[in-house]
């Protein structure tokens, strides 16, 4: 058991990291089960919504540094090949339609002149200078 406090904690905090990342890892291997039951069965319309939860299940564990990027496109590939050899046409996802920014008024051109940027000059500090020592006559 750690003594140092900054220990403890670091203790604290990978209790808590394995478990959000043994959270992470299960909806994993359910959704990829789930796509091989609805391949068994093959109903188009389950294998492609399971497909797509698999997709977005190894996308999560990818963003949370769970599954390497590489074995992630990977995986997806052979899902996506056994999908096709059950005879499944992929779905194209439809865009969502991107708001159009209204167009603004036609611009007139700008016929004012852009002012130069005035460089003030800040005035030489002054020197201090010495007075005389005053000189004492004895």
């Amino acid at each position: 058991m750690p003594i140092i406090k900054s220990a403890k904690k670091r203790v604290r905090v990978a209790a808590k990291a394995t478990i959000r990342n043994a959270k992470t890892k299960r909806q994993l291997r359910e959704a990829i089960k789930s796509l091989k039951l609805a391949l068994s069965k093959g109903k188009p319309e389950a294998i492609s919504a399971a497909q797509n939860k698999a997709v977005s299940a190894i996308d999560t564990a990818v963003k949370k540094h769970i599954m390497h990027p590489n074995k992630a496109a990977r995986k997806k590939s052979q899902l996506a090949k056994e999908v096709k050899a059950a005879g499944v046409k992929p779905k194209t996802v439809a865009k969502k339609p991107v708001a159009k920014a209204a167009k603004p008024v036609a611009a007139k051109p700008s016929t004012k002149k852009v002012a130069s940027k005035k460089v003030s000059v800040k005035p030489a500090a002054k020197k201090a200078t010495k007075k005389p020592a005053k000189t004492t006559k004895s």
